[in-house]
């Protein structure tokens, strides 16, 4: 698949058609929005927006990924007016929309931004899932009063585990919202995967709260098979979210009540 972040110069200007070919015509299983935390300290955001994308196209749904993080393109001129004039096909089944500020445009006088969402839903009917990669306090915005388990998402070093956890405080305090998974962009030969999951769990739980269920990894080399089904297990749970809001959050094989590793260095510790 093509690098999310390698945008055309120009979108045609009239999108409508062209989506309609592009997301083969057929009834909606149900629309799932997948949620995923920016990390600036993950430098294969790119790579993981890809591989969540072609895990869900893989599981049958009709993907448009809306990536409205700091580190996005910027979005089409004709956007601003149009959202469908901003949206790229990828490959059959899959768009990209750079959406860059956009959710701005659409905040309320509570400070929420549903209204993208429910926007983006109405201009591209077919698409069921949206993948809404943003900072946490966009997400915030644009998860008001929707069922979700954001993704958190973090690499194999401290300071992107920490901007894990303070997306998780941040999600937890503004929307409510008690559970997450994580997505952790490493090697699948690192020895601290186990110990990320547990360590950011920990923390979560101790001082927030919340529980941070299942975690996949995202292999920049490829990593193997397993790894890839792992992932689409995750995401499977997460299409569920919409039509049972109250399904328990898939669990992993790590001990329930983990001790946090090394809470000084990876993690913030005060509440």
């Amino acid at each position: 698949m093509r690098d999310f972040y390698a945008t055309s110069a120009a979108a045609p200007l009239d999108q409508a058609e062209g989506l309609r070919q592009l997301f083969a015509a057929r009834g909606a299983s149900g629309r799932a929005v997948v949620a995923l935390a920016a990390n600036p300290h993950v430098t294969t955001s790119a790579l993981v927006l890809d591989r969540v994308a072609a895990a869900l196209s893989c599981l049958g749904r009709q993907v448009l990924v809306v990536d409205a993080a700091a580190s996005a393109p910027a979005p089409h001129e004709l956007a601003r007016l149009d959202l469908v004039a901003g949206i790229e096909p990828m490959m059959p089944g899959v768009a990209y929309l750079p959406a860059r500020g956009l959710p701005l445009q659409f905040v309320d006088t509570r400070g929420s931004a549903a209204r993208f969402v429910e926007t983006l839903i109405e201009a591209v009917p077919t698409a069921d899932a949206i993948v809404l990669h943003a900072e946490a306090a966009e997400l915030a915005r644009l998860l008001a009063r929707r069922a979700a388990r954001p993704l958190l998402l973090a690499a194999d070093h401290p300071e992107s585990l920490k901007h894990a956890y303070a997306s998780c405080k941040l999600l937890q305090q503004r929307t409510g919202l008690a559970t997450f998974d994580l997505l952790i962009a490493a090697s699948a030969r690192s020895p601290r995967l186990a110990s990320i999951h547990a360590s950011l769990r920990g923390c979560a739980e101790s001082f927030l709260g919340a529980l941070v269920g299942d975690w996949a990894l995202v292999d920049p080399a490829g990593g193997e098979p397993r790894e890839g089904e792992r992932l689409a297990a995750l995401l499977a749970a997460q299409l569920t979210l919409e039509a049972h809001p109250d399904a328990l959050p898939v669990r992993s094989g790590t001990n329930p009540h983990p001790t946090p590793l090394h809470p000084g260095h990876l993690l913030p510790t005060d509440r």
